[in-house]
């Protein structure tokens, strides 16, 4: 009877396997969509590139050429691509959407080429608004104008706008211009008198007047002043955010700092079928968010769509506006080492918080000193309480020296950083940091060659929100005019397939997502986008020409252009 038994055993399991091996032709109507004639970069070492792929409601079922995934599935739909290109769905590891989705209620300042520019752009902004509202816009950079990357002043906005207050955020985020009557609205003679809160600085004349620039956390000053948008306006706000990163190809976002009003929101949009979009939330800090999550257990994937399991720290400014922290003075600033936001005791103390919580830590840091700081608070904090979840890391890691760079790869930590900030800099990079520390700056092919993992992003609204242009960013070097010949620090640049892992499956690593996004495989969520042309293949001089053709979010198409 055993030996029965055994051979009845070893019977149906060579049969189940052979089931197994022949599955596609078994389950042949089980496959809702079959995408063909296609270059598909499956960012899989195993099959990097295949033809077709056969889908079922949301996860692919099979990739191969079009003759094996059409013959194993031949009663599906079918998609032709045309011979186009299809990558896995593009994913940022760093942005900001709702400081997105408040930029279609502001005026857009990005590429004004002068402090006249700025003003007009104003003007006819303002022509919409209420008597009484405040003017807000964003996207300014003194370091685009005449006169060597100077400050503008109050006095500059006074004339158009005597009476009206006017809020000006700086293109890093980490600078606000403002006019007298924002100034007055919160007392100019108080702030005159009060003294730079830690991790700002209220930029003042010879008499000690604010000029009106107020850098970090001294933009809170007047930011806290300043009207709420009503609910109505965010979530029309929000709904064009969404429709900007489906159109350019995103299918997943890790959002630098979130608001639980902000998580309510996207859960609601969720609930509604409106976020066309998976969302990798990063508490914005400790305070009453940090608390909730903590207290009630983070969110690790809501409804495919939202995850709330990691938090994001301050720890420096911006180099644009000379706020981040350096180990020395800034080249074209004698005296000036930047802003700490936090102690370096204080960090420690926020990121010790932070595991006992289960929170994977994400801090911002830019200069070398700001880095330093963040691995000296990591190493501390993992050798008191362990490494908790793990997989933490620095978002931008901008300026290193390069033990830092090696410090990275020993403590096993994340750069995710944004190729596109390099291009956007190049032309004052230097100034800030002179020739040799620049050396260690915006280098993420020497953090790659030390085996740090990457995740690449933009940090929209800071940069534009298209993908294409940080891949082409990381893999030239250049400029959208392709210049300089040969890339800024040339040595830095990516291969295409390193790049393009940077904002797939690097990302998805990042967010402890790699086992089913970032990828085309079998399993992996059907999250896709067509291309018009071929990133990989095309000549890099021609490679912001390409367009995303449609993108795809679980099999169903969240965007497709019109033809």
């Amino acid at each position: 009877m055993t030996r029965l038994i055994t051979s009845l055993y070893a019977a149906f399991s060579a049969v189940f396997l052979l089931g197994l091996l022949a599955g596609p032709r078994v389950a042949a109507a089980q496959a809702d969509l079959v995408v063909h004639n296609a270059t598909i970069y499956t960012m899989t070492s195993a099959q990097p590139t295949a033809e077709a792929m056969a889908i079922q409601g949301e996860r692919i079922l099979m990739v191969g050429t079009t003759d094996q995934v059409r013959n194993a599935y031949p009663e599906a739909a079918t998609l032709d691509a045309e011979g186009r290109a299809i990558v896995p769905g593009l994913i940022d590891a760093h942005g900001h959407l709702m400081g997105l989705a408040e930029t279609f209620v502001q005026a857009d300042l990005v590429g004004a080429e002068s402090v006249g520019d700025v003003v007009e752009r104003l003007e006819a902004f303002a022509e919409d608004l209420p008597d009484n509202a405040w003017l807000e816009g964003r996207g300014w950079d003194q370091n685009e104008w005449p006169g060597e990357g100077d400050f503008p002043t109050r006095q500059d906005l006074d004339e158009a706008f005597p009476d009206r207050p006017v809020y000006l955020v700086r293109v890093d985020g980490h600078a606000a211009w403002v006019n007298t009557a924002a100034l007055n609205a919160v007392g100019m003679d108080t702030i005159a008198e009060m003294e730079d809160p830690e991790g700002g600085t209220i930029r003042r004349d010879e008499g000690g007047q604010p000029t009106g620039i107020l850098i970090d956390a001294a933009m809170e000053i007047v930011s806290s002043d300043i009207p709420e948008p009503t609910n109505a306006q965010l979530d029309g706000a929000l709904e064009e955010a969404l429709a900007t990163t489906a159109r350019l190809g995103l299918t997943g976002v890790h959002d630098a700092g979130a608001s639980r009003a902000d998580i309510e929101r996207f859960q609601r949009f969720i609930d509604t079928d409106r976020f066309p979009l998976r969302l990798y939330a990063m508490v914005g800090g400790r305070g009453d968010t940090f608390d909730y999550f903590c207290e009630n257990g983070l969110m690790h994937d809501y409804k495919g769509r939202l995850s709330v399991r990691s938090v994001k720290f301050y720890m420096d400014g911006a180099l644009g506006s000379r706020g981040a922290a350096l180990l020395e003075d800034y080249h074209d600033d004698p005296g000036n080492r930047g802003l700490l936001m936090r102690s370096p005791e204080g960090l420690q103390e926020d990121v010790e918080a932070a595991l006992a919580c289960g929170y994977q830590v994400n801090t911002h840091a830019i200069g070398d000193r700001g880095n330093h700081e963040v691995l000296d608070a990591y190493a501390n904090a993992q050798s008191e309480q362990g490494t908790g979840p793990g997989r933490h890391r620095i978002e931008h890691a901008q300026v290193l020296t390069w033990s830092d760079m090696n410090r990275l790869s020993e403590l096993d930590i994340i750069a995710s950083m944004q190729p596109k900030h390099a291009t956007s800099d190049k032309g004052w990079a230097a100034d800030r940091l002179g020739e040799d520390r620049v050396q260690g700056a915006y280098a993420w092919q020497s953090l790659k060659e030390r085996g740090v993992p990457l995740a690449f992003g933009s940090d929209f609204p800071v940069e534009p929100v298209d993908p294409i242009q940080g891949f082409h960013a990381a893999v030239t070097r250049q400029d959208a005019d392709n210049e300089p010949a040969g890339g800024w620090q040339p040595l830095e640049r990516m291969a295409r397939f390193q790049a393009l892992r940077g904002f797939t499956h690097g990302a998805a690593y990042a967010a402890f997502q790699e086992n089913n996004r970032g990828q085309l495989a079998p399993g992996y969520y059907a999250d896709f986008v067509i291309l018009s042309d071929d990133i990989m293949q095309m000549p890099a001089t021609e490679m912001l020409n390409a367009e995303v053709v449609a993108t795809y979010l679980g099999g169903t198409p969240v965007y497709e252009r019109e033809e």
